[in-house]
């Protein structure tokens, strides 16, 4: 699980910044040397850009850099999120490890709010079919084993848009 960055108190950014911001905002070009197009399209060398974003990203302008599928495009319709009740005290090893499965494609801490929603470490689960995404549940509850003091699985029911920082022009 990665720990949210907290941005650093008024981390200005520079125009360059703004502009590396601005281009990537629909995504990355989808080619084999992405930094390089965009560093062709702004008119820098691509090590600048790696390194403005990388500074930008440890400085917690920007979270992370990764690839937003759509899972429904890729034939993946029975998509569900996984919450289980695990002890607090071993959720970063237990999220760390659920996380690590080809299967999940994101996991995190979320507080619980006790009594009605017990429910700790989140794991999206991504499947054909529903009754795939319980097999795989049952894979994390394999896992988990005595830390597995419940869970659920929360079926999508509809993609939602999903997008990443956005600068106006």
């Amino acid at each position: 699980m990665n720990a949210p960055l907290q941005p650093t108190r008024h981390a200005p950014i520079d125009t360059l910044d703004r502009q590396i911001i601005q281009a990537t905002q629909a995504g990355l070009p989808l080619t084999p040397r992405p930094y390089h197009q965009l560093a062709a399209h702004l008119g820098l060398e691509p090590e600048e850009v790696m390194r403005r974003l990388q500074r930008m990203q440890q400085r917690g302008i920007i979270r992370r850099i990764g690839a937003v599928p759509n899972h429904y495009a890729l034939g993946y319709r029975g998509n569900g999120m996984s919450v289980w009740d695990v002890p607090d005290e071993r959720i970063a090893q237990l999220g760390r490890r659920i996380g690590e499965l080809d299967f999940v494609s994101h996991c995190y801490q979320r507080p619980r709010h006790l009594p009605d929603w017990p429910y700790n470490l989140f794991a999206m689960v991504h499947g054909h079919d529903r009754d795939e995404v319980r097999d795989k549940v049952s894979i994390i509850a394999g896992l988990l084993g005595a830390d597995n003091r419940g869970h659920q699985i929360l079926f999508s029911t509809r993609i939602l848009k999903k997008s990443g920082l956005r600068l106006p022009t």
